[in-house]
């Protein structure tokens, strides 16, 4: 028989034992309860006709019919029960913060559809309580760094050791920056994961605005990080690239890859930012390439995580491990995409942005 036939024989049996769910007591509750019904109708129904034929005693049957029925309904009850129980130890356990329970998946009727949704739901809470701690255990780890040292300078001065001139006062204001960072970091990340970061998005000329974003950059580089040597470039083609997306919100994009791909730099290194026109109307691709050492190929999904540090803590140069995760973020309220992609030399990281469909002005 052709391929085409089997498939069509498989997706035919497929509709077919889908449609007989509703009658099968094993893939369905309500076909069991109408299955336990039947069977002490049955039993009802057998005893009654042997009393008739017989001389045992009417009451003598229905008491043994009664004890029939409520065999048969022990039976099914604990059946059905069965998971409820395990369901709700599991809940108690979750209340008491040990999310590592889970339901035995024995059914296949919606009990066990139920315990495998509790399950995942398990899962997914066992994840996010992991998550949070974590978060605890890296927000301390990367608040204690600069206030230790801030700490140890102040104390310096303080004590005498060292003297309050504009050095030991630039190394105090760079540990202030950093703490600075990191709380604006998490703040833009609170706001994204509770979903209280609208977006206000128009059509705006691209080489004026990513002027703009690499000027604010090449102003801001050494203050955030010591780097003052990378020289930024920009390329956009055509020259009148017009996007449509929520300009303050790719500039935290723009802003943290540029940052991201400074820090990484060789000695007098190049940042190059390039745009160009996406498929889609008013749809935007982003790259921001530099001649650094690159990221690997298996951690190119890590990179965007919170606090991973792979790259920076190997670099030193006290990253908070949440630019390249906000960016993400931001694209993500977009319905956009960003990735590592594929680059000769150093990394070259794609965002693309969807455009519009609504057909806006240019404001």
């Amino acid at each position: 028989m052709s391929e085409p036939g089997v498939s069509r024989r498989r997706s035919l049996w497929g509709r077919l034992w889908e449609g007989l769910r509703p009658v099968d007591p094993r893939r369905s509750v309500k076909a069991a309860l109408g299955a336990l019904v039947i069977v002490t109708v049955a039993i009802t129904t057998v005893l009654t006709i042997v009393a008739f034929y017989s001389a045992i005693e009417l009451r003598v049957i229905a008491l043994l019919a009664v004890i029939a029925s409520l065999v048969v309904t022990q039976f099914v009850a604990h059946g059905l029960a069965e998971p409820l129980d395990e369901m709700t130890d599991a809940a108690r356990s979750m209340a008491r913060g040990d999310y590592s329970r889970r339901v035995r998946v024995e059914r296949r009727d919606e009990l066990g559809e139920l315990a495998d949704t509790f399950n995942r739901m398990a899962a997914d809470l066992e994840a996010a309580d992991r998550h949070r701690k974590e978060l605890v255990a890296n927000v301390s780890h990367e608040l204690r760094t600069p206030i230790a040292a801030l700490r140890a300078v102040l104390e310096n001065v303080v004590d005498g050791v060292s003297e309050a001139d504009p050095a030991t006062m630039d190394t105090a204001l760079k540990q202030t920056e950093r703490l600075g960072r990191l709380v604006e970091h998490l703040l833009d990340l609170s706001r994204l994961d509770n979903g209280v970061v609208p977006l206000h998005a128009r059509r705006f000329e691209v080489w004026p605005y990513l002027s703009g974003v690499l000027k604010e950059a090449n102003m801001t580089k050494g203050q955030g990080h010591s780097r003052t040597d990378v020289h930024l470039h920009l390329d956009v083609s055509p020259s009148g690239l017009v996007a449509y997306a929520d300009t303050e919100r790719l500039h935290q994009v723009v802003a943290n890859l540029i940052d991201n791909a400074v820090k990484h730099s060789p000695p007098h290194g190049r940042v190059t930012v390039r745009a160009r026109p996406g498929r889609a109307r008013l749809s935007l691709e982003l790259e921001v390439l530099d001649e650094g050492p690159g990221i690997p190929e298996a951690d190119r999904e890590r990179v965007f995580e919170r606090f991973d540090r792979s790259a920076s803590a190997k670099s030193g140069d006290g990253g908070t491990g949440l630019g390249l995760a906000i960016a993400r973020w931001a694209v993500d309220l977009h319905g956009g995409r960003i990735r590592v992609a594929e680059s000769p030399r150093g990394c070259r990281i794609l965002v693309t942005l969807p455009g519009d469909s609504s057909g806006a002005e240019l404001t």
